[in-house]
C-alpha cells in the first residue's frame, strides 16, 4: 500500500489525536495511531480505551486501501518539524514495516496489525442529540473547566453536567466550593435529558473546537457520547450517576449589589493573596458605600496586606470571606468589563455574574463563603 499527504496536515492532525494517548495503557496497542486509508481519504484515529478520537485528511495519491497501526511517539517526533512538503508511505504489511520517504530523505517505522486495536463503543437507537455552535460549546466548556472537582467519593462532581431541559440548556461545574452554571436560551427540547462529560473529553473539546461557524452534534445515552465536529469525531464513556441539584443551592435573595471593575478585582486579589494564610488562603472582602476593601492575614508569620478599591455598592456595609484562589478563578473565566457581586450575609453564598450577560445565554457563579473571625 502506497500514499501521499501533506505534512503540515499530517503533524496538525497527529498532534491533535495524540491528546488521547496516555502515557500508560492497559494494552499496548492503545500507544499507537490507526491509519485507514479508504478511497483516497486517511482516517486516523487514536484511544485510550475510555475515548476514542477520529479524524481525516484527503491524500495526495493513494493507490489502494488498507489499515495499519503505528506508535506515536516515533512518528510525532518524526514529522513535527517538516516544512510543509509530501510525505509518501509505503506500508508493506507483509513484513509489518512502513517506509516513509520526504524530499531530503527517509525512515522506516515498524507497524501492527490494527485488528488488534479495540473498537469504540458506540451510542444506542435511542440516544438524545444536542446541536449547537462549535465556538459557543467551546466558550462554555472553557467557562465551566475550572469548577470541576478531583473527587474520588464523588465521581459525578468531576465533570461537566449537561442539562437539556424544556427551556434552555445548562452547562454546569461544581466542586462544592465554587459552581458554574450556564444557561444556553436557544437549545432547549420538550424530552428532557442530561449526562456528565469527563473532565478529559471536556479539555480535548476544548483545545479542539475553532472559533469557525460549525455546529458540534452531540448524541448521547446513558453511558456513552458521540460528538462530531468538523471533521472529526470524538466517542467518549460518561460519568454514570446522579448530579446533584445544583440550583438548589442557588440563593434566590441577595439583595446587597456590588459592581466593581473584573479586572481592577482580579488585580487587587493577586497583590494580597500571597500574604493569606497558606492552608486557607481566606481574603476577607469588606464593603462599605464605595469602597471595597481587601485584607489578608497571616499571623504565623507576622504578614498582613490590605488594598481598597472603588465600587459600586447599594446595601448595608459587611464583611464576608472568600478563598483568594478560587474568587481569583471566578474572574478570569468572565470576558465582560465589570460584575455584579450580589451578597446577603456573611454565611451565605455569593453570586457573581457578568455585568452584561452573552447573547442568548444566563452566566452565573457561585462562591461558598469562608468563616471570618470579627
Amino acid at each position: 500500500m502506497r500514499f501521499t499527504v501533506s505534512s503540515t496536515a499530517l503533524s496538525s492532525k497527529l498532534n491533535a489525536l495524540s491528546r488521547v494517548i496516555n502515557s500508560k495503557n492497559s494494552l499496548p496497542i492503545l500507544a499507537d495511531f490507526v491509519f485507514d486509508v479508504q478511497g483516497g481519504v486517511l482516517h486516523l484515529t487514536a484511544s485510550d480505551s475510555e475515548n476514542v478520537m477520529n479524524t481525516q485528511l484527503e491524500l495526495t495519491e493513494s493507490d489502494g486501501d488498507g489499515r495499519f497501526c503505528v506508535g506515536n511517539h516515533d512518528l510525532l517526533e518524526a514529522v513535527k518539524g517538516f516544512s510543509e512538503q509530501p510525505i509518501t508511505f509505503e506500508v508493506d504489511l507483509t513484513t509489518n514495516l512502513a517506509k516513509i520517504s520526504y524530499q531530503n530523505g527517509m525512515f522506516s517505522l515498524p507497524v501492527e496489525s490494527a485488528d488488534e486495536f479495540p473498537t469504540a463503543q458506540g451510542v444506542g437507537m435511542n440516544a438524545s442529540v444536542i446541536t449547537i455552535s462549535n465556538a459557543l460549546l467551546a466558550e462554555n466548556i472553557t467557562r465551566s473547566l475550572f469548577a470541576t472537582a478531583q473527587d474520588e467519593l464523588r465521581p459525578v462532581m468531576n465533570g461537566i453536567y449537561f442539562d437539556l431541559t424544556p427551556e434552555y440548556l445548562a452547562v454546569v461545574a461544581s466542586d462544592g466550593h465554587k459552581l458554574v452554571r450556564n444557561k444556553i436560551l436557544t437549545i432547549h427540547s420538550d424530552q428532557p435529558a442530561a449526562f456528565i462529560l469527563p473532565k478529559k473529553p471536556a479539555s480535548l473539546l476544548k483545545n479542539l473546537l475553532g472559533k469557525d461557524g460549525g455546529d458540534v452534534t452531540i448524541r448521547f445515552d446513558e453511558r456513552n457520547a458521540q460528538i462530531n465536529f468538523g471533521d472529526g469525531e470524538l466517542i467518549c464513556r460518561l460519568i454514570e450517576g446522579r448530579y446533584p441539584n445544583y440550583n438548589s443551592v442557588i440563593p434566590q435573595n441577595n439583595p446587597n449589589q456590588l459592581t466593581v471593575d473584573r479586572l481592577g478585582l482580579q488585580a487587587a486579589l493577586r497583590r494580597v493573596q500571597p500574604f493569606a494564610n497558606d492552608s486557607s488562603n481566606l481574603i476577607r472582602f469588606h464593603v462599605e458605600g464605595g469602597t471595597l476593601q481587601l485584607d489578608a492575614e497571616d499571623y504565623d508569620f507576622s504578614k498582613t496586606a490590605t488594598e481598597r478599591i472603588a465600587c459600586s455598592y447599594n446595601g448595608q456595609p459587611m464583611s464576608i470571606g472568600f478563598k483568594g484562589s478560587s474568587f481569583i478563578d471566578i474572574l478570569s473565566n468572565f470576558d465582560c468589563q465589570e460584575v455584579n457581586i450580589l451578597l446577603a450575609d456573611s454565611s451565605r453564598a455569593g453570586l457573581v455574574l457578568p455585568s452584561e450577560q452573552p447573547e442568548n445565554q444566563d452566566v452565573l457563579m457561585l462562591m461558598m463563603p469562608m468563616l471570618i473571625n470579627d
